[in-house]
C-alpha cells in the first residue's frame, strides 16, 4: 500500500514532538528541587498545623473544633485580633500616606538619591536590631531613653522643676507632714514671731550654687506684721550640730516657697533668699500656720511612659513606621517616575495649582501602585512579630500582643498548648491568604 500523504509530516512532527518532551523533562527536574523545598517548608506544615488545631493541648484528644472556638472565648487572644486590628488599619495607612508624599517630596529636593538612602537605610536593619534599638529609645529614664530626654528638655524649658525634690522634714522638730509635702508648722505663728524650718533629704550637690550659710531666725528682721524665719538644710557637716536648730556649717536653702495660711486660706507667700531667710510680710492680728507647698519637693519630669500599657501599641507601631517608610517611598517613587510629565505640564499651563495636581492627578495615576504597596504592607503587618516580642516589656505584653506573638505565646512560650497555637496559625493563614491572592493578581494583570 502506497504511503499516505501525512507520513512525512508525522515524520517531521516526531523529532518536534520529543524536542518538547525532553525541554518538560528538563524543566520538571529543575523545578523538582523547589517544589520539594516549597512542600517540606510551606505545604506540610500547613497540613500538619491544620491536623494539630483539631486536638487538645497533648494531642492525645480529638476536640474538633474546640481549640477555633476557645480562640473567641480566650480575653488575652481577643486582645490579640483586637491589636492586630489596629496594626492592619493604621500601619499600612500611615505607611502608604508617608511614602506617597516623602516620594513628591524628593522630586523637589536637590539632593533626592542621598535622601531616599537615608530613608532607606533601615530596611537593612534586621527587626531584632530594631527592636533593640526603640527598646532603648523608649526607656522611661531621661538618662537612657532619647525620646524621654527630649521631652524632659522641653518640659524644663518652658515649666520650673522642683526645687528640692527629694527634701523632707525633720521628724519632731517643728514641720509635719507626709513625704512629698506640704509640710507645716505644728504650731501656730503670730505676726512678729521667727521660726526655723529645718529639712534633711537634700545631698550636698544638690545644692543650688547660690546656696549661702543659713541665718538663724532670730537675726531676720520681722516686724509687727510678718513672720520671718529661716528654711534650711538641718545637717551640718560631720554630723555635728543639734535637731532643730541652725548650727554653724548648715546651708540655707534658697528659692524655697513659703505660705502663710489662716482658715485654709493663702495669707502671704514669700521665697527663701540665698542664706534660707524668709519674710511673710503683710499679715494682720492672729494666728497663721506656716506651710511649704507640696510644689517645693514634686518628683522631676520623667516624660512619657512610651512602654506602658496605653502607649505601648503605638510605640511599637512607631518603629515599624520608621523601617518601612523607606520601602513605601521607593516603590512609590518608581510608580511616580513613569507617570507622562506631559500630563503634569499641561495642567500646569492650565493654572491648577500643585494641590491639585497632586489630588487630582498624581494620586489617581498613582493608585495601582498605592494598592500594591498598600496590600503588601497588610501582609506584612499581619505576620509582625519581632518588634512587638523585643519592645514591649514582661508586665504588658499582653497589652501589646497580637496574633504572631499570642500564638507564638500560647504554643511555646509558656502556654504549651500547641493544639491552640496550631488553631491560631491557622487563622492567621486564613486571614492572609486573601490579601496575598489580591495581590498576586493585580501583579498578573499588570505584567498583561
Amino acid at each position: 500500500m502506497a504511503p499516505t500523504a501525512t507520513a512525512p509530516a508525522r515524520a517531521a512532527a516526531d523529532p518536534r514532538r520529543r524536542a518538547l518532551a525532553r525541554k518538560r523533562r528538563l524543566a520538571v527536574a529543575f523545578v523538582l528541587p523547589a517544589l520539594l523545598l516549597l512542600g517540606a517548608l510551606v505545604v506540610y506544615p500547613v497540613f500538619f498545623s491544620f491536623g494539630r488545631s483539631l486536638f487538645d493541648a497533648s494531642g492525645d484528644r480529638f476536640v474538633g473544633a474546640g481549640n477555633y472556638a476557645a480562640i473567641f472565648q480566650d480575653p488575652a487572644t481577643l486582645k490579640a485580633i483586637r491589636n492586630s486590628t489596629i496594626w492592619v488599619v493604621v500601619a499600612p495607612t500611615l505607611l502608604t500616606g508617608l511614602g506617597l508624599v516623602l516620594a513628591v517630596l524628593t522630586e523637589k529636593v536637590r539632593w533626592a538619591t542621598a535622601f531616599k538612602l537615608v530613608l532607606f537605610l533601615p530596611m537593612a536593619v534586621s527587626f531584632l536590631a530594631a527592636g533593640i534599638i526603640f527598646r532603648l529609645a523608649y526607656e522611661q529614664n531621661p538618662d537612657r531613653g532619647v525620646l524621654n530626654a527630649v521631652a524632659v528638655g522641653i518640659h524644663d524649658t518652658f515649666e520650673d522643676t522642683a526645687a528640692y525634690p527629694t527634701a523632707r522634714a525633720r521628724e519632731g522638730h517643728g514641720l509635719a507632714g507626709a513625704p512629698g509635702g506640704p509640710y507645716s508648722t505644728e504650731r501656730t505663728v503670730r505676726p512678729g514671731g521667727t521660726l526655723g524650718l529645718g529639712l534633711v533629704g537634700v545631698g550636698p550637690d544638690a545644692l543650688p550654687a547660690a546656696a549661702k550659710p543659713a541665718s538663724a531666725p532670730a537675726d531676720t528682721a520681722g516686724g509687727t506684721d510678718a513672720i520671718s524665719g529661716t528654711v534650711y538644710l538641718d545637717f551640718a557637716p560631720g554630723g555635728a550640730g543639734t535637731p532643730g536648730t541652725v548650727d554653724p556649717g548648715e546651708k540655707g536653702l534658697p528659692g524655697i516657697k513659703v505660705e502663710a495660711v489662716r482658715d485654709g486660706k493663702v495669707a502671704a507667700t514669700a521665697t527663701a533668699a540665698a542664706d534660707g531667710t524668709f519674710r511673710l510680710a503683710g499679715l494682720g492680728p492672729g494666728e497663721y500656720t506656716v506651710r511649704l507647698p507640696a510644689a517645693n519637693f514634686a518628683a522631676p519630669y520623667q516624660g512619657v511612659d512610651w512602654l506602658g500599657p496605653a502607649l505601648i501599641t503605638p510605640a511599637v507601631i512607631g518603629a515599624y513606621l520608621w523601617v518601612w517608610t523607606g520601602f513605601a517611598m521607593v516603590l512609590i517613587g518608581a510608580g511616580l517616575a513613569a507617570i507622562p510629565r506631559d500630563a503634569l505640564e499641561a495642567a500646569r499651563m492650565d493654572g491648577a495649582s500643585e494641590g491639585q495636581i497632586f489630588r487630582k492627578i498624581t494620586v489617581p495615576l498613582l493608585a495601582p501602585v498605592l494598592t500594591v504597596v498598600f496590600v503588601t504592607l497588610v501582609i506584612n503587618v499581619m505576620k509582625v512579630f519581632d518588634l512587638v516580642y523585643i519592645i514591649a516589656p514582661g508586665p504588658v505584653q499582653e497589652e501589646a500582643n497580637v496574633l504572631a506573638t499570642r500564638m507564638w505565646l500560647v504554643s511555646f512560650g509558656g502556654g504549651n498548648d500547641q493544639g491552640l497555637g496550631s488553631a491560631l496559625s491557622i487563622v492567621l493563614l486564613l486571614l492572609v491568604v486573601p490579601a496575598m491572592v489580591f495581590n498576586i493578581r493585580r501583579f498578573r494583570r499588570s505584567g498583561t
